[in-house]
């Protein structure tokens, strides 16, 4: 028989420079570069750099990046009106998924797919989503468009964008490590189907599309918003232990809690709660933060379960400000970058991905002259026709 591997799970698929998850120290690597040294030192334009080039910029070619990225930030007025031609109730991710296919309608050089139109498109991506998000955050509450400014960087302009005010440094800072760490992770369920779609020779654009619709899903990117909700629904840290109890007596998936490639903890977790802590402080959250520690330290003394990166970012952007269902948009935002960098990976050493199945169906089978008279069924679907 078979040895069918369920989602893939262990099977070595490709080679991929990008990054790996280091087992000898848990770190999460760009590069080479352990993810929690980059988000301490790095803003994301440059990571975004390292994971395209494969080396950190010089700071030519940072301000180069850095230009191009504040000059192309606005929000096309062919994505706007699409945008507002959507429902308010439809989700942020399929806003997002449209927004991005109008722009890879509209853009002429979209089926070049030689690496340096490739590297063009994806600093396209990363200049333009932010504005794609924010606004449809905006739109939702009643709120207009915010221009952006060219004087500031890449997170103060995204939260600018967003909240229509400057924000704070600590609140920038937190943001910019949450871009970084989830800008990419190797071969994930998004980034699986990015490099799939982009094996068929399809254009940076489509993959990035598909890419998004994989990233929606809740057991992937909508994990995030899953955690808020898991929040806001216990309340307080004195619920959690018989809101827990309910939780696993009824086999309830508690998301943010454990992950595929990580079995002793997720290595961003740290790094990401580090800057959760420093927003606790800067909004004088301490219920909150007394409700997420409650509802770690049950869960793993009970199951021996980490948290994963979901679980410091939901409430992260929940003190920022965003809403709960712009969560997933803000990891495409970050995710576009290691995408961009797997398409344009893929593309350089391409061969259609196209695995078997074993089937376990019906065995050969024949008509055996049950064929319906063509005129019998197409009248059997209009009993008037047929009395007549």
């Amino acid at each position: 028989m078979t040895d069918i591997k369920k989602g893939l799970a262990g099977v070595v698929v490709d080679y991929t420079a990008i990054s790996k998850v280091n087992p000898e120290t848990n770190s999460l690597l760009y590069r080479g570069y352990p993810v929690q040294e980059l988000a301490a030192t790095q803003p994301f334009e440059a990571v975004a750099y390292l994971l395209w080039h494969g080396e950190l910029p010089t700071e030519e070619q940072l301000a180069d990046l850095v230009a191009f990225e504040r000059a192309n930030r606005t929000l096309d007025p062919a994505v706007k009106t699409a945008i507002d031609l959507l429902p308010l109730e439809a989700h942020p991710m399929d806003v997002v998924r449209t927004a991005v296919s109008v722009l890879g309608a509209a853009d002429p050089a979209a089926f070049d797919n030689s690496r340096e139109s490739d590297v063009e498109k994806s600093r396209l991506l990363l200049a333009k989503i932010p504005a794609m998000v924010a606004y449809d955050q905006r739109r939702r509450r009643g709120q207009g468009l915010v221009e952006p400014r060219d004087d500031l960087d890449y997170a103060h302009n995204f939260l600018w964008m967003t909240f229509d005010e400057e924000p704070d440094p600590v609140v920038a800072a937190a943001f910019n490590v949450s871009m970084i760490l989830y800008a990419e992770h190797s071969f994930n369920a998004s980034t699986f189907t990015a490099r799939v779609i982009t094996s068929t020779m399809a254009d940076l654009y489509s993959a990035v599309v598909g890419a998004i619709g994989a990233l929606k899903g809740p057991l992937h990117g909508g994990a995030n918003e899953a955690v808020m909700h898991i929040l806001d629904e216990i309340g307080t840290a004195q619920n959690v232990g018989p809101w827990l109890d309910e939780a696993l007596a009824s086999k309830r998936k508690i998301m943010g809690f454990g992950h595929r490639v990580y079995k002793s903890g997720d290595s961003r977790v740290p790094t990401m709660k580090a800057a959760l802590d420093t927003l606790v402080e800067h909004y004088d959250a301490d219920e909150l933060a007394e409700l997420y520690d409650a509802l770690e330290s049950d869960f793993v003394s009970r199951k021996g379960i980490y948290p994963n990166l979901d679980y410091p970012s939901g409430p992260s952007y929940h003190l920022m400000g965003f809403d709960t269902l712009t969560f997933t948009p803000l990891f495409v935002a970050a995710r576009v970058a290691g995408w961009t960098a797997h398409i344009m990976e893929q593309a350089a050493s391409n061969a259609l991905i196209r695995p078997l199945s074993e089937y376990n169906g019906p065995d050969e089978r024949h008509l055996d002259g049950h064929v319906p008279d063509a005129a019998t069924a197409a009248t059997a679907d209009r009993p008037e026709e047929a009395a007549g």
